[in-house]
């Protein structure tokens, strides 16, 4: 009896530990809202913790060029319109959306996408035929790296900078 207390006592010891680590290493997900309130953004926060973050198939960082990502961290990042309205020159109807981005050194793919609850980006191909929109946005290359994948959305534009590169997505809403 002894010994099945001992074991239950350290196999919850190395649940609790293994719970705890693995709480850890997730990304913050925050919730960001433009000043007007007709867009928000859902999405986890990674950190770029001395990684390079962009950067061509074969090297080590930790998205390729050319290839789609979720924009964040863990769930693929959500974005709702409140209104109807233009984003990046393209009409967008009211509603929710999972925001996928293809980077490259010049210039990026930011798409919306029908298809919710995606994790990650890891069958992005099975839901291509979802896409509400793509539009093509160039990069601006940052003096100093951000640290955390950063998403502002404001009144005019949605703007998402990590490492070395930002990019800004105009918006217009039609519902004021």
């Amino acid at each position: 009896m002894k010994h099945a207390a001992s074991l239950l006592t350290i196999l919850f010891f190395a649940f609790t530990v293994t719970t705890g680590f693995a709480q850890n290493t997730k990304s913050p997900h925050l919730t960001v809202e433009s000043p007007d309130k007709n867009v928000k953004v859902v999405y986890g926060q990674p950190s770029k913790r001395g990684r390079v973050i962009f950067g061509a198939e074969g090297a080590t960082s930790l998205e390729k060029y050319g290839k789609p990502w979720r924009t964040g961290a863990d769930a693929a990042t959500e974005i709702t319109f409140k209104n109807d309205g233009m984003f990046g020159g393209k009409m967008v109807k009211a509603g929710t959306y999972t925001l996928v981005t293809i980077p490259n050194e010049k210039e990026w793919s930011v798409i919306l996408n029908s298809v919710l609850g995606q994790w990650g980006a890891y069958d992005y191909d099975k839901h291509v035929a979802k896409n509400v929109l793509e539009v093509k946005v160039p990069v601006v290359m940052n003096k100093t790296p951000v640290e955390k994948l950063t998403i502002t959305p404001t009144n005019k534009n949605l703007s998402i900078a990590w490492d070395n590169m930002s990019i800004n997505v105009p918006i217009m809403n039609h519902g004021m």
